[in-house]
């Protein structure tokens, strides 16, 4: 079978780790493919260092460069797999762009959705894995684990926190694809979570 899942998250939220593990334990049972945006394949990945390493650009134009990234990945690397039958586990999708840039820089939720869903052309996640955490939970771990800190960690703490509003009006509006995992538990908790979610998602 395929399914589309992506995990979602503000900084710091272990999505990266979290999904490395799950697909682990998935792949016990199933053709996982694991993937990440922006990025995934060659010219994305060109695009996500202008937008994470490089300078800071317009922020339109940043919006614009996520769902050109968005474009790119899922034409190469998501449809093909889906049309392989595998379980595709994607670290961040369209919802990063509405609560980054829609919400938390002020373009407009429902702008920015339009520019998505040219680039997406309808194909939404089947299930949505929200970790959650504060923002300030956030950065606390990025400093503890002595990570490379893109642009957007050096943001402030004021922006984060409306990103992770962004999240919850976007899971408010949606709760049938998101499931909310609480992010603040000790890693194997989240892990052994949202493994558990994804099962029951893939076993309906």
């Amino acid at each position: 079978m395929s399914a589309f899942i992506t995990f979602e998250g503000p900084e710091g939220s272990g999505k990266t780790t979290v999904l490395q593990r799950v697909a682990e334990r998935l792949s016990q049972d199933y053709d996982v493919l694991k993937t990440r945006e922006p990025g995934g394949v060659p010219a994305a990945e060109q695009i996500r260092e202008i937008l994470l390493d490089g300078e800071a650009v317009d922020d339109r134009t940043e919006a614009l460069l996520f769902a050109a990234s968005r474009r790119e990945h899922l034409v190469e690397k998501v449809l093909p797999a889906l049309k392989e039958d595998k379980v595709v586990l994607c670290d961040r999708y369209i919802d990063s762009s509405l609560a980054y840039q829609g919400f938390a820089r002020g373009i407009g939720v429902e702008e920015v959705r339009a520019i998505n869903e040219f680039a997406i052309n309808g194909l939404y996640p089947d299930l949505t894995i929200y970790l959650d955490i504060t923002a300030e939970t956030g950065r606390e771990r990025i400093e503890n684990n002595d990570r490379n800190m893109n642009r957007l960690d050096h943001e402030s703490i004021a922006f984060h926190q409306r990103v992770i509003k962004g999240y919850h009006d976007l899971i408010d509006k949606e709760p049938e694809r998101f499931k909310v995992i609480d992010a603040n538990q000790e890693l194997e908790a989240v892990v052994e979570d949202t493994y558990t979610a994804i099962k029951m998602f893939l076993g309906k």
